[in-house]
C-alpha cells in the first residue's frame, strides 16, 4: 500500500513539476505558548505553505466537557480549505517542526473529511532544511481565487466516551494511549486537572514511532512495535487516544505507515474523560 509519508526531496521534486498541484501547509504548535507556531512559520516556512493553527483551525470551540482541542465543525474546516486553494484533486502536504505531532492531526483531519490525497512531510521542518531546499520568511498571501474541495464520505472511524464507557464492562476494544509514560500513570500530570488514564488502556508514547533524528521508523519495526501493544487484537479492534486528540493521530500515521490499518480515534480524549468525574479513573502502570 502506499506510503501516507513524503519525503523532502519527493516534495521539492513535485512542487517544481507541478503536477499533481500540491499544497503545503506548516501546523508547528507548542502547546504551551499559542503563538510560537505562527512564530516560527513567519521566521521560515516552506515556500508557498500556509499555516494553520491547532487551536484556531484544526480545532473547534470548547464546551468544558469536549476535551482540549475538540473536533471543528467539519463544513467550516472544509470550507477553510477551500479559501487556501484546496481542490478536490489537490495534494496536500502537512509538515510541523515537531515531530509531525500536528501535522498528524491535520493529516487525519482530512481523511475525516473525505480527502485522500493527504501526505505528512516525513521529518518536517528539519528534514527540508537538511536536504538544502529554502525557506521563506513572512506569511503565504492567500490566493484570490479559493479551491473547490467537496466534503465526501469519511474515510477514518471514531469512537465516542459513551461507547468507551460500555467498552469497560465488556471489552471488544483495546484503547492505546499516546501519552507518556509518566502521564499515563498519573504522574507529572500538567495539561488536564485529573491524572491516570482510562481503565484497561494500554500506552505507546507517540514518540517511540519515531528515529532520534525525528524520521518515522520503518514500516515492519512499526508493525513489530504495534504488535506488541494490540497482544493479538486487530487494528480495528483498537482505538487511539492521548491527551486532547492530537497526538493519537501520530500513532495513527504510524499504524498506516506500517500498513496496519482501522484503528479509530477517540476525539476527545483523557482531557474529555476526565471532565466527567462519573467515568473511572486508573493510575500507575
Amino acid at each position: 500500500m502506499p506510503t501516507p509519508l513524503i519525503t523532502a526531496t519527493e516534495l521539492d521534486q513535485l512542487r517544481a513539476a507541478g503536477k499533481p498541484r500540491v499544497v503545503v501547509f506548516d501546523c508547528s504548535f507548542d502547546l504551551t505558548n499559542p503563538a510560537a507556531g505562527r512564530d516560527s512559520y513567519q521566521q521560515g516556512h516552506i515556500p508557498g505553505a500556509y499555516y494553520l493553527h491547532l487551536d484556531n483551525e484544526l480545532s473547534g470551540p470548547k464546551t468544558g466537557l469536549s476535551g482540549r482541542h475538540p473536533l471543528p465543525d467539519a463544513e467550516l474546516f472544509a470550507a477553510r480549505l477551500r479559501v487556501l486553494g484546496v481542490d478536490d484533486d489537490t495534494l496536500v502536504v502537512a509538515y510541523d517542526g515537531q515531530g509531525s505531532m500536528y501535522a498528524a492531526r491535520l493529516w487525519w483531519m482530512l481523511r475525516w473529511v473525505g480527502h485522500a490525497a493527504a501526505l505528512v512531510l516525513d521529518g518536517g521542518r528539519n528534514a527540508w532544511v537538511a536536504a538544502g531546499l529554502p525557506l521563506e520568511h513572512g506569511a503565504t498571501t492567500e490566493p484570490e481565487i479559493g479551491g473547490n474541495l467537496t466534503r465526501r464520505a469519511s474515510l477514518v472511524k471514531t469512537v465516542d466516551a459513551d461507547a468507551l464507557v460500555a467498552n469497560l464492562s465488556q471489552p471488544s476494544l483495546l484503547v492505546v494511549d499516546a501519552r507518556a509514560a509518566d502521564r499515563f500513570r498519573g504522574e507529572n500530570e500538567t495539561l488536564d486537572p485529573v491524572g491516570g488514564h482510562i481503565p484497561g488502556a494500554a500506552n505507546r508514547f507517540f514518540k517511540d514511532n519515531l528515529t532520534a533524528d525525528g524520521y518515522f521508523k520503518p514500516a515492519d519495526q512499526l508493525r513489530a512495535d504495534f504488535g506488541q501493544v494490540f497482544a493479538g487484537k486487530a487494528p480495528a479492534q483498537t482505538v487511539m487516544q492521548c491527551g486532547s486528540g492530537v497526538t493519537a493521530c501520530h500513532n495513527l500515521l504510524a499504524l498506516e505507515v506500517a500498513g496496519l490499518t482501522g484503528a479509530a480515534l477517540y476525539p476527545g480524549s483523557w482531557s474529555e474523560w476526565c471532565a466527567d468525574p462519573k467515568r473511572p479513573v486508573a493510575t500507575g502502570s
